[in-house]
């Protein structure tokens, strides 16, 4: 059995929410919600502090990837070459909904992958972590619960 469900979403870290989501619209996707995250769950799953991060969600016209843009209120977005934080401009994760989250991290790290952050769990329903791919590559996977 493969470990991975679907491909769930692109997240994309920008300094510019509001043009970055224009942009976006005008290629034809279109906003799914818009949230501000902050809190013990963000902290856990990005492996920082105080995290405040405002983002959009985008749904392409067959309802299919989704593309997440997020800005980050809280610390300041740092502008660097690749590899760098989760909270660095341009693409910083691919995500994957996953059957067993625990599992799959587990062998990740037998395999010299490590967590990001920690495993966070958000209201209940969903379990998320961050794990550092290959070249840098920021790898997210959920695992709904129940």
């Amino acid at each position: 059995m493969a470990d991975i469900r679907r491909f769930d979403h692109i997240g994309i870290t920008v300094s510019d929410l509001h043009a970055a989501t224009t942009f976006f619209e005008s290629l034809g996707l279109e906003v799914e919600g818009r949230a501000i995250i902050e809190g013990d769950f963000i902290d856990t799953v990005l492996g920082m502090s105080g995290a405040r991060s405002e983002m959009v969600m985008l749904r392409p016209p067959d309802d299919g990837t989704r593309l997440e843009l997020s800005t980050f209120l809280r610390p300041d977005p740092l502008h660097i070459e690749p590899p760098g934080p989760v909270n660095a401009l341009g693409l910083r994760n691919v995500a994957f909904e996953v059957h067993d989250l625990r599992a799959v991290v587990e062998r990740l790290a037998g395999d010299g992958y490590g967590l990001v952050g920690g495993i966070g769990e958000y209201e209940g329903s969903w379990l998320m972590a961050y794990v550092l791919g290959p070249e840098g590559i920021i790898v997210s996977l959920a695992q709904p619960i129940g």
